[in-house]
């Protein structure tokens, strides 16, 4: 299974879930990303045969060092460009959605150069407080 925009949601949702509660089951991913359960299954299926995720006999999922690295990878930009857009005075929510829609399109010298730029917006705004 390629590593497609689905698949970076996913192991993304896999991360948030596991830093806001002890244990991630399927239905945890179908509440998060409003999914039905046979879709989040076959996917998991898909992305345990392709070394992304572990599910252990109680049916908990774990992302694996590889699943991990996407995961951070796409919740690194999706936390930055979110960050960035509440900069520019856009709303929570909607920096959040806005920064799903980019996190996977965007090349890493865009995404290094935005980062650049909202730490120094950061800074500027915690010197004007």
């Amino acid at each position: 299974m390629a590593i497609t925009e689905a698949v970076e949601n996913y192991l993304e949702t896999i991360l948030i879930l596991s830093k806001q509660q002890p244990d991630v089951h399927a239905i945890d991913i179908c509440s998060y990303l409003g999914y039905s359960r046979p879709t989040v299954s076959i996917v998991l299926k898909k992305m345990k045969d392709d070394g992304l995720v572990l599910v252990d006999e109680n049916n908990h999922i774990t992302l694996t060092e590889k699943g991990r690295g996407v995961a951070e990878h796409v919740y690194d930009r999706h936390t930055v460009i979110s960050e960035f857009f509440m900069l520019l005075g856009v709303g929570r929510d909607t920096a959040a959605e806005d920064a799903c829609k980019i996190e996977h399109d965007i090349s890493d010298e865009t995404f290094e150069c935005l980062r650049k730029h909202c730490r120094k917006l950061a800074e500027e705004q915690s010197v004007k407080k």
